[in-house]
């Protein structure tokens, strides 16, 4: 009898990082029959019979190659991150990557949708403080967003905050896969007083899309090299008299960007 032939992708990944980082109680499902007959994971009883997973050598292998292959795609997106975060600090603006947002969002957004969006705090659900969540306005759900770069205006002044998004895009595929979801674009909208795109280039040095790809209610800007950015279509602004409340919480509990090093000179 032939073995089979087990084609592995991310979820088998995901899998083997995920033993790798707890102490390997089997989950006995498809994804762990696959990964122990292709030989990355092993099976363990300790003195009480009781059954553990441990990645084999092969397995440390292909999760050490998994690694590489994200940090390979994920490493022009997030350099290009950084260059907008010190852009804005240069601005004289607080930012804060990666930042998790509740937002409320209209139910009429996600009627058209194959099946609800993921709300955040549902019933019977908890936030991390242990604390229920409040209910959203009449009409809304609560979706959790996560833009690249979150931004305020320095200043003591609440209605003078002007907190702005911005979503960074290096992939043209990962773009319009993004212009696709437009709750997701709604829920950056609600965060902010502006929304911009920041399109970087393709390996031939090409942008990735034309401004007019971009939806009008986000402005545009254009990566160039050394961190310089070229604004393609300014962004719409509306008013933000004050940051909510679940915003505040947010930003109490991360940590903004470091600000920029000074150079050597500025020490004399």
């Amino acid at each position: 009898m032939t073995e089979p032939v087990i084609a592995l992708n991310r979820r088998h990944d995901r899998r083997l990082r995920d033993i790798y980082r707890s102490a390997g109680w089997p989950c006995q499902d498809t994804l762990e029959v696959e990964l122990l007959v292709a030989g990355l994971l092993e099976r363990r009883c300790d003195a009480l019979g009781r059954e553990t997973l441990h990645l084999t050598a092969a397995g440390l292998q292909r999760l050490a190659q998994a690694f590489a292959g994200n940090r390979a795609v994920r490493g022009p997106h997030e350099t290009l991150v950084s260059q907008v975060a010190l852009m804005l600090q240069h601005a004289g603006r607080l930012a804060w990557r990666g930042l998790m947002l509740r937002v409320p969002l209209p139910l009429s957004l996600f009627e058209a949708g194959p099946e609800p969006p993921p709300v955040a705090g549902g019933s019977g659900q908890l936030w991390a403080d242990g604390l229920a969540p409040a209910p959203p306005p009449a009409g809304h759900t609560w979706v959790m967003a996560c833009p690249d770069v979150f931004s305020i205006r320095r200043s003591s002044v609440e209605a003078y905050l002007e907190p702005v998004v911005h979503e960074i895009k290096v992939s043209r595929a990962d773009l319009l896969g993004d212009l696709r979801k437009p709750a997701k674009r709604a829920s950056y909208l609600a965060m902010g007083g502006a929304c911009w795109y920041v399109l970087g280039r393709d390996a031939k040095g090409r942008p990735i899309a034309e401004p007019d790809e971009i939806p009008a209610e986000c402005g545009v800007l254009q990566a160039g090299g050394g961190g310089t950015f070229s604004v393609l279509r300014e962004a719409p602004r509306r008013a933000v008299e004050r940051l909510p409340l679940q915003v505040w919480m947010s930003l109490a509990q991360a940590s903004p960007e470091p600000p920029p090093e000074e150079p050597a000179q500025a020490m004399f």
